[in-house]
């Protein structure tokens, strides 16, 4: 073997494992309902819960909210038991829904933020797997709502929460894109308000 075909199949090997490890990691994060804290005490993230996750979720760590954002579905399983068991626990339930293939505009992320601002706290934020619209309101929470910085924000929308961002590779993306729309628009607000403060003065 030469030393070419060497280093390809080493490399080749490389990724493959690294192809699985991220497979598996995936997969851990559905098998553990991809729960994590965001703000203790104020914000919280997780997949589609069932009733004794979102029981367990409600007693750990007092959820008085459930934000679901994936939208109203009425006669779908996991929507009516959802419904019916926040019920149960006596929690807030609102609807918010989103597609994580397909971005938000700004005026749409700045509702959902409003709608967080608002709501009961703790919060439960869920979409299906956890990873994708979760990270996206979860960043609008960091950076708009309890005003961390950018980089805390945007590492809510990261592999950690099995979120994958890729121009023309992940549909996902979409929820990247949105991210970057709401921060121009917050950079061009910021910029017309300094130049208003500026012609005042």
């Amino acid at each position: 073997m030469t030393v070419f075909r060497r280093v390809v199949f080493v490399a080749l090997g490389a990724i493959g494992i690294l192809g699985v490890s991220c497979a598996a990691y995936a997969g851990y994060l559905q098998v553990t309902g991809n729960f994590h804290s965001v703000i203790d005490g104020q914000l919280y993230r997780s997949a589609q819960p069932t009733s004794e996750e979102l029981a367990s979720y409600v007693r750990t760590n007092g959820i008085k909210t459930v934000i679901n954002l994936r939208g109203t579905h009425p006669g779908a399983a996991w929507y009516d038991e959802e419904v019916t068991t926040a019920r149960t626990l006596g929690i807030k339930h609102i609807d918010f829904g989103m597609s994580a293939s397909r971005t938000i505009s700004p005026e749409t992320a700045e509702r959902l933020v409003e709608l967080m601002a608002s709501a009961p706290k703790p919060i439960l934020i869920h979409c299906r797997s956890g990873s994708d619209r979760s990270g996206l309101a979860a960043a609008l929470y960091v950076r708009k709502i309890a005003g961390l910085d950018e980089a805390q924000a945007e590492g809510q929308l990261s592999f950690y929460y099995g979120h994958v961002g890729i121009p023309a590779v992940s549909a996902a993306y979409a929820m990247d894109r949105s991210w970057e729309d709401v921060e121009a628009q917050d950079k061009k607000q910021a910029q017309a308000e300094l130049i208003d403060g500026a012609i005042v003065r």
